[in-house]
């Protein structure tokens, strides 16, 4: 690394670690007027052990698990202080800031966890995985094809909860020796019986398009975003039409990597902001906001990169069109839906709008979409989905019940690490 690329490492280094003890300190004043969950009062927690760039993980969750704290009590466990910020402003079940692994290993004597949930592959997960007598499940952060739906760290969890057959296929094709039967369990997409909210435009005659790209990736095997290469002529000719609102929901990590990449993600919603100017009627809409859900439902039709978007928007079982990624070092599994999907291809961009319309009206593509819906979430009559996945909330506890019976004459002992430090952000790049 060059002297210049060393200063600005430390530059960065510096910022993330003042930025963190404002956070703390912003945090501890927060804390002291808020009460924890007391002792013996929580069965099931999610870990997130990130930083808010990746709130977008577990803000999918919120609307489940409210429905799931109805029946047994849920808490998030956050440690990132600027996370913590966060969920106690918008999670709708009790949050928890556990910084230090002495103020983890606390809380699970406390508490009578059976259920522990992660959302996403955090290093830090191994800091929960050591602890037994409770059960250690993936839920992912949604349901898509991408190479990250199928890694070996999937064996790390005792279970994991999948949306369908789509994903018992996938995972069956890729890990070798996983028992899918004893620990993989379909629970559909509960996120969908919550794809409700209040619409930031006034509802007319305009077909409305939803553009949701993902970021640019930090590998050339996921260079799956389309902004730089479909985005701006893709937007462009939809605003040239006069007949089509266009809601904007860019990935938040978008330029992250890449500065031209983020330079075109600014670029789209200048041109937004301009017709909106140019039209108020138009109302087109930025959307950057942490809900997710009225977006889907309320769009006509939809474009989304490889992600888990295409997924979303599928157990809709509304029209979309895939933007196929311009790199073709990108890994496309074509063995599901992207095998039969109506791709949306960078040298196409500019005929994005008689592409909608085809989408819009032709029997044959509702049909094909209909028999996808199927395969990879199974029921998606409203309330199917929230049902199975309590369902497999409460086989898991009557596991854990066996589990407990037959063990119930073990001693307890320390399942502390000496070697573990107290570990936040300071470490691991900051927010």
């Amino acid at each position: 690394m060059t002297l210049l690329g060393q200063a600005r490492t430390a530059r960065r280094l510096l910022r993330n670690i003042l930025r963190s003890r404002r956070n703390r300190s912003a945090l501890s004043t927060r804390l002291a007027g808020t009460r924890p969950p007391a002792p013996g009062s929580i069965e099931i927690v999610v870990y997130f052990a990130d930083t808010r760039v990746n709130l977008y993980q577990i803000r999918q969750w919120y609307a489940p698990l409210a429905e799931l704290a109805k029946q047994h009590p849920v808490a998030i466990i956050s440690r990132s202080p600027g996370t913590m910020l966060t969920l106690l402003d918008e999670a709708p079940v009790p949050a928890v800031y556990l910084r230090r692994v002495v103020d983890l290993e606390r809380f699970v004597a406390e508490q009578p966890l059976r259920i522990v949930f992660y959302v996403n592959q955090n290093t830090k997960n191994f800091q929960m995985f050591r602890y037994g007598r409770m059960w250690h499940v993936f839920i992912n952060h949604g349901e898509s094809d991408k190479m990250y739906m199928t890694t070996n760290q999937y064996k790390a969890y005792d279970y994991a909860f999948i949306a369908g057959e789509a994903a018992r296929e996938r995972l069956q094709r890729k890990l070798w020796g996983y028992d899918l039967d004893a620990k993989a369990l379909m629970i559909g997409r509960p996120q969908a019986d919550h794809f409700a909210g209040a619409l930031p435009y006034e509802p007319d005659d305009r077909t409305v398009v939803l553009y949701a790209p993902t970021w640019e990736g930090d590998r050339p095997a996921a260079a799956y975003g389309s902004i730089a290469t479909h985005g701006e002529r893709l937007v462009d000719a939809l605003l040239a039409t006069g007949r089509h609102r266009v809601i904007y929901r860019p990935h938040p990590r978008s330029g992250v990597v890449d500065a031209e990449y983020g330079a075109a993600n600014t670029r789209i919603m200048q041109a937004l902001e301009r017709a909106n100017a140019a039209d108020p009627r138009a109302q087109h809409v930025v959307d950057t906001g942490p809900e997710l859900g009225w977006q889907l439902a309320a769009a006509d039709a939809a474009i989304t990169d490889i992600s888990a978007m295409v997924y979303d928007r599928l157990a809709t079982g509304k029209p979309l069109l895939i933007a196929r990624p311009a790199s073709s070092d990108a890994e496309i599994d074509t063995t599901g839906y992207l095998s039969a999907c109506e791709w949306l291809t960078a040298e196409r961009a500019a005929e994005v709008v008689p592409l909608i319309d085809h989408l819009l009206t032709s029997e044959q593509a509702h049909a094909s979409l209909r028999l996808w819906v199927e395969r990879y979430f199974g029921d998606t009559t409203p309330g199917a989905a929230t049902a199975r996945f309590h369902a497999a909330v409460e086989t898991l506890y009557a596991a854990w019940d066996a589990q407990a019976a037959q063990h119930a004459g073990d001693p307890i002992t320390s399942e502390s690490n000496p070697f573990d430090e107290d570990d936040d952000e300071d470490a691991v790049g900051g927010e």
